[in-house]
């Protein structure tokens, strides 16, 4: 039997609540491929706050660098809104993703046929949309130096950002957007800014001679603007998009909401060690519904999915869940976010029993 050690940090909100449907889902898939999930629970932002003063503490860094895998609920609310940022709970993510080596970002946005109506885009236009965004999360424009805003002789100000990217850092997004578009369609679609950023140029000559390692992913270029505009024209085109920090923090928000629901979308932050992941969901902690039982589990759910799939290569098991996730919608079962005419609502262990139903029949 396999065995994996999984770091699970609920995080505030309705994390506690989404997370346990998740493990109770890859409990049930544990047991249908030979697996044992070994989770090792623990507190993070401002659960772990109010228990010990820091969002993330070293016992639980630990925890999580010791682990196969990290799987986060959400992490954050009003309650901790006016502290420091220096030790606000989204410290503790950013202190997660540095720790662990977390470069790689990715978000997919799957449109369910039975959901297309929630989305504001015509139905034609986003029918059978399956794309993945990579987005580099450790380099560019966010982290570059010289950075910041200083005063100048005459009185005014000037604020700095520089973005910046090396060679290697590029060649190592640019493997796993290639590796995943492998697991997937085999289409990968490099975005920039190549005709008037040059640190771009360079991000396109560098994604062009990773490419020929990998001579059966079809390679594309797209500048940036031009992808955010293609997202709503023909979102089908894209398979995996990949591109740098900034683009794709804004790429991967609108791609998320061709679907119409940030409750069904999972994500994952991985690493070159594999054993280097997290997995969210990118919806929060929506703290207004915590502890009602409202909460859609679904995406935790698929982001435990996306961890049998990138770190454990359970990739049949992986796809399991997904069917499953499938079938509870086409059965009309909905959670308040995603609630329709003519459905039938559930709650949060209601969603989750649901899956875990399917998954055992």
């Amino acid at each position: 039997m396999k065995r994996f050690n999984v770091a699970v940090l609920p995080g505030d909100g309705i994390g506690p609540e989404i997370v346990g449907e998740a493990l109770k889902v890859m409990k049930a898939v544990g047991k249908k491929f030979s697996a044992e999930f070994v989770a090792t629970e623990a507190l993070v932002g401002g659960a772990s706050i109010d228990a010990y003063g820091k969002p993330l503490t070293d016992e639980v860094l630990k925890i999580a660098l010791g682990a196969d895998a990290v799987l986060l609920g959400a992490v954050g609310g009003p309650k901790w809104e006016g502290l420091d940022y220096s030790i606000r709970p989204e410290r503790a993510l950013l202190a997660l993703r540095k720790e662990l080596g977390l470069f790689a970002n990715l978000r997919p946005a799957r449109i369910y046929d039975e959901l297309i109506d929630a989305s504001t885009l015509k139905p034609e236009v986003i029918k059978g949309v399956d794309l993945l965004v990579v987005r580099e999360l450790t380099g560019g424009l966010y982290f570059g130096t010289p950075k910041g805003v200083e005063t100048l002789p005459d009185g005014t100000e000037r604020g700095v950002n520089t973005m910046v990217y090396t060679t290697p850092e590029i060649e190592r997004i640019a493997k796993v957007g290639f590796e995943v578009a492998r697991k997937r369609r085999k289409k990968l679609c490099s975005v920039d800014k190549a005709n008037v950023l040059e640190t771009t140029e360079l991000w396109r000559k560098v994604v062009i001679k990773v490419g020929k390692d990998y001579p059966d992913v079809e390679l594309s270029h797209m500048y940036v603007d031009n992808c955010a505009m293609q997202l709503i024209r023909n979102p089908g085109q894209f398979d995996v998009i990949v591109t740098e920090n900034t683009f794709g923090d804004i790429l991967s928000d609108e791609a998320s909401m061709l679907t119409g629901s940030i409750g069904m979308l999972p994500s994952a932050s991985i690493g070159s060690d594999k054993r280097r992941a997290m997995y969210e969901p990118i919806h929060g902690s929506a703290p207004d519904i915590a502890g009602k039982g409202i909460a859609n589990p679904i995406a935790t759910i698929l982001s435990a999915a996306m961890m049998l799939k990138y770190s454990f290569d359970m990739n049949e098991a992986s796809d399991l869940i997904e069917r499953a996730v499938e079938k509870v919608l086409a059965r009309g079962l909905r959670t308040a976010d995603i609630m329709q005419p003519g459905k039938t609502k559930a709650s949060c262990s209601e969603m989750g029993a649901a899956v875990l139903k399917e998954l055992e029949g």
